[in-house]
C-alpha cells in the first residue's frame, strides 16, 4: 500500500458536532463530514425530565458522541469513495474539560434509569460554571498549603477544570459520587469505548490530565492529604475513582474493537491514538513543530498553545506541562473563555439573522470603534485572571451608535485579550515569535484577523487548513500506528509532510495577514483604556 493510499482518521469534538476528516500522508485531505449532537449542548432543560437547569451549567449527552462520530465517519468514507480499508490509524481531539461519571463497565451514570433523571450524573461540558464555589475553596487551600503544583498553572486552577467539577457533584449530589467507580474526561471515555479495553488499562491522556486535573509526570496527581483536606470522601479518589495508565497523545491506546469496527464502517481494527484537548490538536494541524510559535485555535472560545524549550512560572496560564502538547517541549496553554460564542451572543442580542451586515458596518469603523469599549469577559475571564465569575461590559455607548460598532468593539476586545496574553507570557521568560491562527473563525472573519494583527503589531499566518484540530488529530493517529505503518520517524516529521506549507502547492500555502502600523498605533492607546477598565471590573 502506497503513502498516497495510507490515509489517517481524524476525529475533531467540538461543543455542537463531530468532524470525521480522512487524510493521506501528504496531508491531502481527502473527505470530511460532520455531524452534529441530537441533543446538542444541554443548557435548558435535562432530557426526559424537563427540569430547568441553572443558568451557569453545560451538559452533553454521551450517546450522541458514538453515534455522531459514527455517522460521520461513513458518510466521509462515502464521499472520498474508500472502504475503510485504507485507515492506518485514529486520532481523536475532544473539548475540555468535558467529564463524566461512569461504572467500571464503561456505562455513563446518566445511561441508568435510577440517575437518569439526577443532574449531576450528566457528563459537564467544559463550559460547565456550576462549581464556583469548590474552585474557590481548592484555590484557597492550594494558596493556604503552598502547592507546590499551584504555580505550573499560574498560580490558580479554573472553573472549568475536573476536580473542581468532581467536588461539586460530591457536595451537591453525594449519592451520585458514591456511585462512580470512573471519574474520567469525556476524550478518555470515548477512546475507551473506541478500544472496548478493561477499566484497569483503560488510558488516561497525559494532555488532559496534565491541563486539566494538575497531574505531572513525575508527581502524579496532588496528594490525597490535599483531596483529604477539601472533603474527607475526596482523599482516597484517584486511587479508587480514577483507574487506567497515563499515555501522551500520539501512542496507540490500543486497536479499534469489532462493535467500533463495524460501526464505523471499517474492515479491520486499527490503532486509536490517546486523546487530545481539541484546541492542543490544533498545533500539528496548522503545521507548528518548533517552539516559539503561537497557536490560536480561534471558535466558540479561543485556546493559544506555544512549545518552549524551558519551564517558567507564568501568572494566570492554564498550565505548563511537559510533553503536553509535543514531544521534548513544554507545552504552554493560555486562553479565552468567550469569542465565537460572545459574537454570536452579540448577534442574537441585536437582532441580526447573520454577521454579513454587522461585519460589512463594523469594517468601515477606525480603531476603537468610534468610543466603544469593550471587556469580553461574557462567559468569565480564562487567562490571566483564572475567574468564570466575571462578567463583561461595553462602556462609551451613546444614541449616536449601533450595533455594528458593539460588534467591533467585541472583536477589538477579543483582540486585546490576547494582547495581554503575550504580555504576560513575555514578561516572564517565555519567547512568542510568531503568530499561526486555526479553526473556524480565521476562516470565516478575515476582519477580525486583521483586528488581531493590528492590536499585536505581528503579521498572523492564517494556516490553509480548514479543520486544523481535525488534521492534527489525524496526525496523532499516524503516530499511534507507528514507523512502520507511515515511514514517519518522528513527530516533527509527521507534522512538517501532512501540515507543513509546501512550495509550488498553493493549496498548502498560508494567508498571512499583515499589521497596518497606524492602526497598531491608535490600538495601543485604546488598549491602554481596555487594561484600566478590566481592572476596574476585577477588583
Amino acid at each position: 500500500m502506497s503513502d498516497t493510499t495510507k490515509i489517517a482518521l481524524g476525529l475533531d469534538f467540538g461543543t455542537e458536532s463531530v468532524r470525521a476528516l480522512l487524510v493521506d500522508l501528504d496531508g491531502r485531505e481527502q473527505a470530511s463530514a460532520v455531524s452534529a449532537y441530537q441533543h446538542g449542548q444541554i443548557t435548558d432543560t435535562l432530557p426526559g425530565t424537563g427540569e430547568k437547569l441553572p443558568p451557569n451549567f453545560a451538559f452533553q449527552h454521551p450517546q450522541d458522541w458514538i453515534d455522531s462520530s459514527a455517522e460521520a465517519v461513513q458518510e466521509a468514507l462515502k464521499t472520498a469513495g474508500l472502504t475503510g480499508d485504507e485507515i492506518i490509524g485514529i486520532g481523536v481531539d475532544f473539548t475540555s474539560c468535558t467529564m463524566l461519571p461512569a461504572k467500571r463497565d464503561g456505562t455513563p451514570l446518566c445511561l441508568l434509569s435510577e440517575f437518569a433523571a439526577e443532574k449531576f450524573a450528566w457528563p459537564k461540558l467544559w463550559k460547565h460554571h456550576g462549581a464556583e464555589k469548590q474552585t474557590e475553596r481548592i484555590n484557597q487551600l492550594a494558596r493556604e498549603r503552598d502547592e507546590p503544583w499551584l504555580a505550573r498553572y499560574g498560580g490558580i486552577i479554573g472553573l472549568e477544570w475536573f476536580f473542581p467539577k468532581v467536588l461539586e457533584t460530591l457536595e451537591e449530589a453525594p449519592h451520585v459520587y458514591d456511585a462512580t467507580e470512573v471519574w474520567l474526561e469525556a476524550g478518555d471515555w470515548f477512546v475507551w469505548q473506541l478500544v472496548g479495553a478493561d477499566v484497569d488499562r483503560l488510558t488516561r491522556s497525559t494532555c488532559q490530565a496534565g491541563y486539566k486535573a494538575m497531574w505531572h509526570s513525575n508527581d502524579g496527581y496532588p496528594s490525597s492529604d490535599f483531596f483529604g483536606a477539601l472533603h474527607p470522601k475526596l482523599a482516597d479518589v484517584v486511587e479508587t475513582k480514577m483507574p487506567g495508565q497515563m499515555l501522551a497523545p500520539g501512542v496507540s491506546a490500543g486497536n479499534l474493537c469489532d462493535e467500533m469496527v463495524q460501526r464505523f464502517g471499517l474492515k479491520k481494527p486499527v490503532p486509536v491514538s490517546a486523546a487530545t484537548i481539541d484546541a492542543h490538536a490544533g498545533v500539528p494541524g496548522a503545521g507548528a513543530a518548533d517552539p516559539g510559535a503561537m497557536v490560536m485555535v480561534m471558535g466558540t472560545s479561543s485556546c493559544h498553545m506555544l512549545n518552549a524549550t524551558d519551564e517558567q512560572s507564568v501568572p494566570g496560564v492554564a498550565g505548563v506541562v511537559e510533553g503536553g502538547i509535543l514531544p521534548g517541549m513544554f507545552g504552554y496553554e493560555t486562553g479565552q473563555a468567550a469569542v465565537g460564542d460572545a459574537f454570536d451572543w452579540l448577534r442574537q442580542t441585536v437582532g441580526e439573522e447573520n454577521f454579513d451586515q454587522l461585519t460589512e458596518k463594523a469594517a468601515t469603523l477606525p480603531p476603537g470603534a468610534e468610543g466603544v469599549l469593550c471587556i469580553d469577559w461574557f462567559n468569565g475571564c480564562r487567562t490571566p485572571l483564572m475567574d468564570g465569575s466575571l462578567s463583561g461590559a461595553f462602556t462609551g455607548l451613546t444614541l449616536g451608535h449601533g450595533a455594528h460598532h458593539m460588534y467591533r468593539a467585541l472583536m477589538e476586545a477579543s483582540a486585546f485579550g490576547v494582547r495581554w496574553i503575550v504580555e504576560i507570557l513575555r514578561e516572564n521568560g517565555v519567547p512568542v515569535e510568531q503568530f499561526i491562527a486555526t479553526g473556524g473563525l480565521p476562516h470565516h472573519n478575515p476582519l477580525l484577523v486583521q483586528i488581531y494583527a493590528d492590536v499585536l503589531g505581528k503579521p498572523i499566518s492564517v494556516h490553509p487548513s480548514k479543520q486544523g484540530p481535525a488534521l492534527g488529530a489525524a496526525i496523532l493517529g499516524v503516530l499511534a500506528a507507528g514507523t512502520e505503518a507511515s515511514s514517519f520517524a518522528t513527530a516533527r516529521d509527521a507534522i512538517l509532510a501532512m501540515a507543513g506549507t509546501k512550495p509550488g502547492e498553493p493549496d498548502r500555502q498560508p494567508v498571512v495577514v499583515q499589521p497596518d502600523q497606524e492602526a497598531h498605533n491608535a490600538y495601543s492607546r485604546v488598549y491602554a483604556d481596555y487594561r484600566k477598565l478590566g481592572d476596574f471590573l476585577a477588583s
